[in-house]
């Protein structure tokens, strides 16, 4: 296994064992069972990630074959480069992310993320093979245009499924040290909002990993009753939605405006 999948594995275990004994939300029933939806969809996503890889590594082929992309162009940086392409590749993720709401198609995908009625950390893996192709493909050009290795893309996708997983979960962290977190970090405090039913916190605090874009772009959102958010979209609660097979259709579903919750 690669270095991000011993990530993930570990530190999905670790958080999932946390949040039976350090849950922020009380009350929590059938986790196992809903672990076991997310991560049956997640599966058939690292079948998909399987299939992309090869893309992904003659992208990065390409890319320094021909010389170009950011860190060929400015070989001479080195490690300082490799620094610039990480941090270049989770704005990227912070735009895609955005588009992903903005864009009626894509949030046809996206929407199975964000339909998971009690967010814990194996809703970092809820996502629909489909948003994982596009995301996938699209990939593929800014790591060319970056020029970065398939080495950097697996330590960027390590730290990337740490993050979101912790930024998804239902531990309890200290607000202390959550607050000292989220000065670099995207957190659970800023992360619980974006899932919110409200649409006006649904549609913001988009980052990945670094928190800084949400400052820069004015997309942040913070809510000082963390505890009173309602998780989904106010649409497809019903339990034939949250199996594996409807969570595969709900992409073909239509979803007129009147169905999302537009302000508080």
């Amino acid at each position: 296994m690669t270095l991000d999948l011993w990530v993930g594995l570990v530190v999905l275990s670790a958080l999932f064992a946390l949040e039976g004994v350090l849950p922020f939300y009380l009350g929590r029933r059938g986790r196992v069972r809903h672990a076991a939806r997310n991560l049956g969809l997640a599966a058939i996503g690292g079948v998909v990630g399987a299939v992309l890889a090869p893309l992904w590594i003659g992208a990065t082929q390409l890319s320094a074959q021909l010389g170009i992309g950011l860190c060929h162009w400015l070989d001479g940086l080195g490690a300082g480069c490799a620094l610039a392409a990480f941090v270049l590749f989770d704005l990227w993720m912070y735009a895609w992310h955005r588009a992903n709401h903005r864009i009626s198609f894509l949030w046809r995908f996206h929407r199975v993320h964000h339909t998971d009625p009690a967010m814990d950390c194996t809703t970092a893996l809820r996502f629909h093979p489909g948003e994982i192709l596009l995301s996938g493909l699209a990939n593929a050009l800014v790591l060319v245009l970056l020029g970065m290795s398939f080495e950097l893309l697996v330590l960027y996708k390590a730290v990337m499924v740490a993050v979101i997983a912790l930024h998804h979960s239902n531990v309890a962290i200290p607000p202390l040290l959550d607050r000292r977190l989220r000065l670099l970090l995207v957190t659970p405090a800023i992360h619980r909002v974006h899932h919110s039913q409200i649409r006006t916190e649904t549609d913001s605090s988009y980052g990945t990993i670094f928190s800084v874009w949400d400052r820069l772009f004015g997309s942040l959102r913070l809510r000082p009753d963390p505890e009173a958010i309602r998780f989904g979209i106010g649409r497809f609660t019903a339990p034939r939605w949250q199996g594996l097979m409807g969570l595969l259709v709900l992409p073909l579903q239509s979803e007129p405006l009147s169905g999302r919750v537009e302000t508080a």
